[in-house]
C-alpha cells in the first residue's frame, strides 16, 4: 500500500437510494476533483471555504454525468487526516459507478478494503482499537453493542491501555535503575514496593479480562440453539421470542427439517436464534440431515434452550438431549404450563440448576419475561457493573489482555522470590508489549492487513 497516493471508492451501500457517495483521499484528491467537477456559481472548488457543500455537475469529456453536491475537507482535519473529497450524487448503480470510474481515470487508485480507516490509523488520527470500533459501529445490532463501539471509538479503551502501559513504564523504570546501578544503595527501590505497584496493575488487567466474554457476546451476539424432541414447542417458542410467525407450527412431528436462523434483541443483547429440527431417531433421509445439523449447532452455541413438554412425562429422548448439553450454558424451558403438568421436575434438576428452569406457555406468551431476565443474568453473570467498566469486545484484544495478565503474574512471582531484576524486566516488558498490541503500538503490518480486510471497501 502506498500512503502517498490518492484512493477512491463508493462509500454507500450497493443498491438504489436517494444519495450515493464517492470518497477520495490523498494528496491529489482536490486536483482530481477539479478535473471532474464544475461548481455552478464559481470557477473552482478552491473558491469556496473548506468543509462547504458545493453545488455543481460532474463532467466526463464535456458530458454531464450527474448533478452533485461536493465537500472538500483539507487534511489533517478529515477522517483520514489527508485531503478528502466526498461527492454526493444520485443514488443507484449507474451514477455512482460512472463517477467512481471517472475518478480512477483521472488519477485515483481503487481503495482496498478498509483503506480509508487504515490511513486514519497510519496517520495517527486514531489508534487501532478505535479503528476496529468503526466496523463494530457499522455491524452493531443492538443499542448496547452500538454504545460499546461508540465508547471505544471515542477512546475509552485507548485511554485505559495507555494508562496501564504508563503504570508499567514507571515500574520498569525503577527495575532498570536497579539493573544499571547494582552497586548503589537506592533506598526507594524495594521488592515490596515493586510488588505493590505491580499488583495494582494486575488487578486492573484481571478486571478487564473478566469483561471479555460478555463484551464479545454484546459485540457479536449470543449464538442460541433451541433443542428438543419433535412437537415440544420449539418453533412456537421461537415465534414467541421473535414476535412473529417465522417458523411453521403443526402437530405433525418432524415439521422443522432444516435450520431457521433469526436475530432478536433481548435487553440489549443480540441473540442469533437457531430453531433446529427435533432430535430423534428417524428413518426419513431429509429429517436425518436436519437432526445432524441440530447436533452440530449444539456444539457451537453459546446458549442452549432445551424445550420440554410440561404436559407429558419425560422419556428417554428427553433425557438423551439433557445429557448432551453443557450445564453451564443451558436453560431448560418447560413449555405448555397452561396444560396439566405430568413432568417430573426432579429428573430435570439432575441435569440443570433449578434457577435455569423456566416455565412458559409459548402459545399464550406467558413466562417470556422470566426467560429474558435469566438470559440477561447469564450474560452479565454478576461480575460486571456494566456502567463504568471498559469492556473487551473482540478476541484479538482478549488474547492480548490474557498474555499481559500471565506476564504480570510471572513478574509478581519473580518479585516474591526476590529473583534477579533482569528476569522481572523481561516479564514486565512482555506485558507492556502485549498491551501495545491492542492499540497498535506493537503490531506487524501483516496483521494490520488482516484486520482491515474485514472492512468494506468504502470505509
Amino acid at each position: 500500500m502506498f500512503i502517498d497516493d490518492t484512493i477512491a471508492a463508493i462509500a454507500t451501500a450497493p443498491g438504489e437510494g436517494g444519495i450515493g457517495i464517492i470518497r477520495l483521499s490523498g494528496s491529489n484528491a482536490l486536483d482530481i476533483a477539479n478535473k471532474m467537477f464544475r461548481p455552478l456559481y464559481r470557477d473552482s472548488i478552491g473558491d469556496y471555504a473548506v468543509r462547504t457543500l458545493i453545488y455543481g455537475n460532474i463532467y466526463d469529456e464535456g458530458v454531464v454525468l450527474d448533478e452533485v453536491l461536493l465537500a472538500y475537507m483539507k487534511g489533517p482535519h478529515s477522517y483520514t487526516a489527508e485531503d478528502v473529497v466526498e461527492i454526493n450524487c444520485h443514488g443507484g448503480f449507474i451514477s455512482v459507478r460512472k463517477i467512481l470510474e471517472l475518478a480512477l481515470k483521472s488519477g485515483a487508485r481503487m481503495a482496498e478494503a478498509g483503506e480509508f480507516t487504515k490511513r486514519a490509523f497510519l496517520n495517527g488520527r486514531i489508534d487501532l482499537s478505535q479503528a476496529e470500533a468503526v466496523i463494530d459501529i457499522i455491524n452493531a445490532k443492538t443499542d448496547k453493542s452500538h454504545e460499546l463501539a461508540q465508547s471505544q471509538l471515542e477512546g475509552s479503551l485507548s485511554k485505559k491501555i495507555k494508562n496501564l502501559r504508563e503504570m508499567l513504564t514507571a515500574v520498569l523504570a525503577q527495575v532498570e535503575v536497579a539493573i544499571d546501578y547494582p552497586e548503589e544503595d537506592i533506598e526507594f527501590i524495594t521488592y515490596k514496593e515493586l510488588i505493590e505497584k505491580t499488583e495494582a496493575i494486575q488487578r486492573e488487567v484481571v478486571q478487564m479480562y473478566k469483561t471479555a466474554d460478555t463484551g464479545k457476546i454484546l459485540r457479536e451476539g449470543l449464538q442460541t440453539a433451541i433443542l428438543g424432541k419433535p412437537n415440544v414447542g420449539k418453533s412456537s417458542l421461537m415465534n414467541s421470542i421473535l414476535g412473529e410467525n417465522r417458523a411453521i407450527v403443526t402437530d405433525i412431528p418432524g415439521t422443522t427439517r432444516d435450520i431457521i436462523e433469526e436475530f432478536v434483541n433481548i435487553k440489549g443483547i443480540a441473540l442469533k436464534i437457531v430453531d433446529t429440527a427435533g432430535i430423534r431417531d428417524t428413518d426419513d433421509v431429509v429429517e436425518k440431515i436436519g437432526v445432524e445439523k441440530s447436533r452440530k449447532h449444539l456444539k457451537s452455541s453459546d446458549l442452549t434452550l432445551v424445550v420440554l413438554d410440561n404436559s407429558r412425562e419425560i422419556d428417554q429422548e428427553d433425557i438423551d438431549i439433557l445429557e448432551s448439553v453443557d450445564r453451564s450454558k443451558t436453560l431448560v424451558i418447560l413449555n405448555k404450563i397452561d396444560l396439566e403438568s405430568k413432568l417430573d421436575l426432579d429428573i430435570v434438576k439432575k441435569y440443570v440448576d433449578e434457577i435455569n428452569i423456566i416455565n412458559i406457555s409459548a402459545l399464550k406468551n406467558e413466562g417470556l419475561d422470566l426467560l429474558h431476565d435469566r438470559i440477561e443474568d447469564m450474560v452479565f453473570s454478576g461480575e460486571i457493573s456494566n456502567s463504568g467498566d471498559v469492556m473487551i469486545t473482540n478476541s484479538r484484544h482478549k488474547d492480548a489482555i490474557y498474555k499481559a495478565m500471565k506476564a504480570i503474574e510471572d513478574a509478581i512471582s519473580s518479585l516474591n522470590d526476590e529473583m534477579s531484576y533482569d528476569f522481572i524486566e523481561v516479564d514486565l516488558k512482555d506485558a507492556w508489549d502485549a498491551l501495545g498490541y491492542i492499540n497498535g503500538d506493537t503490531i506487524s503490518e501483516d496483521l494490520l492487513d488482516t484486520i482491515f480486510s474485514n472492512f468494506c471497501i468504502g470505509k
